[in-house]
């Protein structure tokens, strides 16, 4: 069965709002489309609220995926060590299969903290 673009859209960012929250980051707001014209992503901040738009038609799902991600990195201003941290297991959440054994003789990654923020 084909899910539609908004229902899979709807689903991932749930699944990213739950991992976000339970990494103790600030999860954004997300919609589609962005009311810039001519972008995939854009990210708006206000006191308080961030909203992250992108662009989910003609795409890719995987660049979306992408975006609504390092949308979430970018809320949080994480950077380095943090962000991949943070970026893997975001992937994890929204694509558990996608994750495979680590090669042989590969570290694996340790867990983010829960307050990554500190860390960045």
């Amino acid at each position: 069965m084909h899910e539609s673009p908004s229902i899979r859209f709807a689903r991932t960012v749930q699944a990213l709002g739950v991992a976000g929250r339970e990494l103790g980051l600030e999860v954004p707001a997300f919609r589609s489309p962005p009311r810039l014209v001519g972008v995939q992503r854009s990210i708006r901040r206000a006191p308080g609220a961030t909203l992250v738009a992108v662009v989910v038609r003609g795409r890719p799902w995987p660049a979306v995926q992408a975006d609504l991600i390092e949308g979430i990195i970018a809320t949080n201003d994480l950077r380095a060590e943090a962000a991949d941290r943070v970026r893997a297991q975001l992937w994890a959440a929204i694509e558990p299969t996608a994750v495979e054994e680590e090669p042989e003789g590969a570290a694996p990654v340790p867990p983010a903290p829960a307050e990554v923020r500190d860390a960045a």
